[in-house]
């Protein structure tokens, strides 16, 4: 082999494939950042919590809605809820209180696990579990909730699959596309006039 050919072989392939391998080695990096399994928000709750929590939501809420009716002004304050309240709420909504239910995809059976809910200062953080092409992957989303119009509103400020970290300004206009396509089941119920996080707990205040 000559010097030339040598030269030409072992300069400009060897360097298309190095970035080659380090385009691959990043690739699979990122894939597998994507599919693992974060750690979570916050601790599962047993059974027994999930189901005071659920009852202490709902006691707040309709206590919400008779202000509405009586029209008395001291009981017309604003409710209070915790994390493990909206959670425990949120699991019995999707039928898991106590074990995950499971659901029809692609003509299998897949188990839904409820959706887990921490409070911080003014942010609310949640973490989703979903189905992609097979795989179970873990959405982590955080932000800020609030109300406009009569519909509650969410502005992200922090946005993770598995542990992979996806800059906000990537999926804010496709989340924010996506609230829209679901903007009934955003509509507050008519005596709720805003809610925010406040001080590590959701704040629910009536018209």
């Amino acid at each position: 082999m000559s010097v030339s050919s040598y030269s030409e072989s072992s300069g400009k392939f060897p360097l298309r494939r190095v970035i080659s391998l380090i385009t691959l080695v990043v690739a699979i990096t990122v894939l597998l950042l994507a599919i693992k399994k974060p750690a979570p928000v916050a601790s599962k709750q047993p059974p027994e919590a999930i189901t005071a929590n659920a009852v202490s939501f709902q006691t707040k809420i309709d206590q919400l809605a008779q202000s509405q009716t009586n029209g008395n002004p001291d009981s017309r304050a604003e409710v209070r809820l915790t994390a493990d309240e909206i959670s425990a709420a949120m699991a019995q909504a999707n039928g898991s209180g106590e074990h995950p239910s499971t659901a029809q995809v692609s003509g299998t059976q897949v188990s839904e696990e409820p959706p887990v809910i921490t409070l911080n200062g003014d942010v609310v953080k949640g973490q989703f579990a979903s189905e992609i092409g097979g795989k179970r992957v873990y959405v982590t989303v955080a932000g800020h909730l609030g109300a406009k119009d009569g519909y509650a509103t969410f502005n992200p400020t922090e946005f993770k699959v598995g542990d992979l970290i996806v800059p906000v300004s990537l999926v804010n206009s496709a989340l924010q596309k996506k609230l829209m396509e679901q903007r009934e089941q955003l509509k507050l119920p008519d005596y709720i006039g805003d809610l925010k996080i406040e001080n590590g707990e959701l704040v629910v205040k009536p018209k």
